[in-house]
């Protein structure tokens, strides 16, 4: 009915091939559902995901190591966590966006706001070979800094005057080649004639240390905020948002802590020790004392992203399910790879010869239900046999009944078998009165 075939194919080398594939499959799956898509990062901004010299990859990474659980929020609604969160806005901010946002985070839970300052710019492609092999990808050269004009827009009691020492100080974005090599140091951060040499040295939260440069943000004295660390001149480096005694944000808001002068917690700064011990300080003062979850927003930066079918996927609690997902389509592949034995090859529908001509018809006359219509022939068939079997000149009744009577005198005779398989109309009594034929074929053969 069927038969076995070989396959052209090794079933090891088809095995780890689909198994690659799928493995691929899946990363290329999750790595599209988690956001990375292999974007550079160090390009300029500063954000917890950079690792250029003004980022903070550093803090979350110190942070992280320090026993804080740290998350990157790459989703706006990250931004509704009750943990602390940290926000990095970029220098060309909207106001009245971002003091929308702070408003709103005054009763969900504590915020730390790290201002911006530097501008900042990859590397060219094009770079000398003494410093090309010493120059990493996500490296950034300090070009320039700029005083966040937009904070003095933000609403009550967020408002506040940012200057700048010394003022309207910028680097050309045109260094030689000694500039950029002697920008290299031993931290891997990467700068291009930035510093003018260490800034000014700073005291608070118990802590003191020195900026790594000249020039530093700084903002005016204020009934509204509480200085939190300043200068060698007394100027606010950090502060805490106070608001008006006794009103509302002074006695419900939660603590709102402005970071004024970036370089305190960037990767630029975290270069001196004081600063990570400074970081410990500032991220306990605001979460009560207490070591909260830090969540970093990356939205504000433009890498933000909605959820997705294919993130929610991998996201607990869909998580488990996904995974029994792939485990089934894992044991499917599996059970077809190995399957009961080799391929087999399928018959064909209509077979080939005589004999199968016969068979196929018999099939035709079954599967017709016209099992009835085979008695006459049959009769006449086995006559004929018989006929040729004793050697008569004819095949009538009468003749053949006269030769089995006289080779078997206790038989019933050739009518007597005919006229039951002619009477037969179930199939049953039509195969038995067929067989009763056969017999008296093969009893006059021996």
């Amino acid at each position: 009915m069927s038969r076995v075939g070989s396959t052209p194919f090794n079933p090891r080398v088809v095995l780890t091939v689909v198994l690659v594939g799928l493995l691929a499959f899946v990363a290329l799956l999750y790595s599209i559902g988690a956001g990375d898509t292999g974007e550079r990062k160090g390009t300029g901004q500063a954000h917890a995901a950079s690792p250029g010299l003004n980022g903070f990859a550093g803090l979350a990474r110190y942070l992280e190591k320090d026993g804080y659980e740290v998350e990157l929020s790459r989703s706006p609604s990250g931004l509704d966590t009750s943990n602390i969160l940290v926000l990095t806005p970029p220098l060309a901010s909207d106001a009245e966006e971002f003091g929308a946002l702070l408003e709103k985070r005054q009763y969900q839970g504590p915020t730390v706001v790290i201002l911006p300052k530097w501008f900042a710019m990859g590397f060219p492609r094009n770079m000398p070979d003494e410093i090309e092999d010493q120059v990493e990808e996500e490296w950034v050269r300090l070009v320039g800094s700029q005083t966040p004009e937009w904070v003095a827009d933000l609403p009550e009691p967020y408002a506040m005057k940012i200057k700048a020492d010394p003022q309207g100080t910028e680097v050309s974005d045109d260094a030689t080649t000694d500039e950029i090599v002697s920008g290299i140091n031993e931290l891997s951060i990467a700068m291009t004639g930035a510093a003018q040499g260490p800034g000014k040295g700073w005291t608070g939260y118990g802590v003191t240390g020195q900026l790594p440069d000249q020039r530093h943000l700084w903002v005016e004295d204020s009934d509204l905020f509480d200085e939190m660390l300043v200068d060698d001149d007394g100027n606010a480096l950090v502060v805490d948002i106070l608001g008006t005694e006794d009103g509302s944000f002074y006695n419900d808001a939660h603590r709102v802590v402005f970071v004024v002068e970036p370089d305190l917690l960037n990767n630029y700064g975290l270069a001196n020790q004081a600063n990570a011990r400074l970081a410990d300080a500032i991220f306990e003062a605001a979460g009560y004392e207490e070591r909260m979850p830090v969540v970093f927003d990356l939205t504000l930066n433009g890498l933000g992203g909605t959820a997705n079918l294919l993130t929610l996927a991998f996201s607990p609690p869909f998580l488990a399910a996904t995974l029994c997902l792939i485990l089934a389509l894992v044991i499917v592949g599996w059970r077809a790879f190995r399957r009961f034995g080799p391929a087999v090859a399928e018959r064909p529908a209509i077979d080939f010869g005589k004999q199968r001509l016969v068979t196929n018809g018999a099939g035709l006359i079954l599967r017709a239900k016209r099992t009835g219509l085979l008695a006459q022939p049959y009769a006449m068939l086995s006559a004929r046999r018989i006929q040729k079997t004793l050697g008569l000149p004819r095949h009538d009744t009468e003749t053949l009944d006269q030769a089995i009577a006289a080779r078997l005198p206790d038989d019933p005779g050739f009518s007597h078998r005919v006229s039951a398989l002619e009477a037969a109309s179930r199939p049953i009594d039509i195969l038995r009165a067929a067989r009763a034929l056969h017999d008296l074929e093969r009893t006059l053969k021996a």
